[in-house]
């Protein structure tokens, strides 16, 4: 079924399902702020704290329990896992439309970060029916697919806000369960039973020991390193940047809102089609290391603060940057076997997860010790600097793998 036509009428659902879960997340962004303070009666302040509790349990289950889904899918198949987690994700907002206390809340999203197998299960389900050398093209478009997602996703829960705070979740749950049947209806099973894991180990499920195990494969060791360095630097743009350009610039929400709908505009066109002449002059490894470089450059440009104009002229370096991760999942896809692609995703979603918890919390503490009022000198673009250094360390790291 590899690279056949077998898998083409499936890659439709599966775009299809990593947009809807894109489109999930983001139509709860705008309302979670009243929500939180609906079920806690604190004022904004407060709900802001239980928001990056929240944010933070999310990451959590996504780090531990991404490679147990992935190895799950090598063993009894992508389709069980697939739509089981957009099933669960769908209960998971119902049960966040009808939270009426904060711990109502955070089980639910606990479980939702539990159930978060949507997005590693399609990058393993595309990996079986594609070629390897015409995997990194087809992740890229997943990665557009996402990015269409998120920037439709809070642009319809800020209408459906007016509604009320919990008719977003409601509308999460309709767009999950609408997935789930979806591919309950048309999409096959990806991996056949002769091509499955033999038995699936619990205790090897750990995300260190499944990482550990990824990283002792012959040349993925530095490749996840950068990966990892990868993650660290991209959580910079949603943890600082509405800050960044408020404190830099004196930004309004509308003009905050529309750069990061620019940004993530780039991000997806640059994934959607400039990744794949991109690859087809320079291959995997060097467009990965141009979009590494595109990325550190571009956050040195923010770092700069030159001006609002500069925003918006490094969004070309900033879209490019979304390259590098298509580009390095496909490298890294090529190195592990078939039985075996569904816990690569699962490692990648939990090196995502693990970025997840640091690099915001890292972040905004820096920029808060750069703009506050014991800061040494004013730079509010201190985070993107850091985030300049970690994209250009990945770079290393890739361009030094023998």
């Amino acid at each position: 079924m590899s690279g056949g036509s077998a898998g083409r009428p499936a890659l439709g659902f599966v775009f299809a399902a990593v947009m809807i879960d894109a489109m999930g997340i983001g139509l709860v962004m705008p309302v979670m702020p009243a929500l939180l303070r609906e079920v806690t009666g604190l004022g904004l302040d407060g709900a802001a704290r239980w928001g990056g509790a929240l944010s933070l349990c999310y990451a959590a289950m996504q780090f531990l329990c991404a490679p147990l889904l992935g190895a799950l899918s090598d063993r009894r198949g992508r389709r069980p896992v697939l739509l089981t987690s957009l099933a669960a994700l769908g209960a998971a907002y119902l049960a966040m439309a009808a939270a009426g206390s904060i711990w109502t809340l955070l089980a639910a999203r606990l479980a939702a970060g539990a159930a978060a197998a949507t997005h590693s299960t399609a990058y393993a389900y595309v990996a079986d029916v594609t070629a390897p050398e015409r995997r990194a093209a087809r992740f890229g478009l997943l990665g557009a697919a996402f990015g269409l997602g998120f920037v439709l996703g809070p642009a319809l829960g800020g209408a459906l806000g007016e509604l009320g705070p919990r008719a977003p979740f409601l509308a999460a749950a309709a767009l999950a369960f609408a997935a789930a049947g979806l591919g309950l209806a048309a999409a096959p099973e990806s991996l056949p039973p002769e091509r499955r894991r033999r038995r699936l180990s619990l205790r090897g499920a750990h995300p260190l020991r499944a990482l550990a195990r990824a990283a002792r494969m012959p040349g993925m060791g530095p490749i996840l390193g950068a990966v990892l360095l990868y993650d660290l630097a991209i959580y910079a743009y949603p943890s600082v940047w509405s800050f960044h350009v408020a404190a830099a610039y004196g930004w309004s929400a509308g003009q905050v809102g529309m750069s990061l709908a620019a940004y993530g505009l780039v991000s997806g066109m640059a994934q959607a089609w400039l990744i794949r002449p991109a690859l087809a002059r320079l291959g995997e490894r060097r467009t990965a290391l141009m979009g590494l470089g595109a990325d550190a450059l571009g956050a040195l440009g923010l770092a700069a603060a030159l001006g609002g104009w500069s925003v918006y002229a490094l969004m070309p370096l900033l879209g490019a940057a979304a390259m590098a991760g298509p580009a390095m999942t496909a490298m890294l896809s090529r190195r592990a076997s078939e039985a075996a692609q569904g816990e690569l995703q699962g490692v990648l979603a939990a090196l995502s997860g693990a970025a997840a918890m640091i690099s915001p919390p890292v972040m905004t503490w820096i920029f808060d010790l750069f703009v506050g009022s014991g800061a040494p000198f004013q730079a509010p673009g201190a985070p993107f600097a850091l985030a300049a250094a970690l994209a250009a360390g990945a770079a290393l790291l890739l361009a030094a793998r023998a």
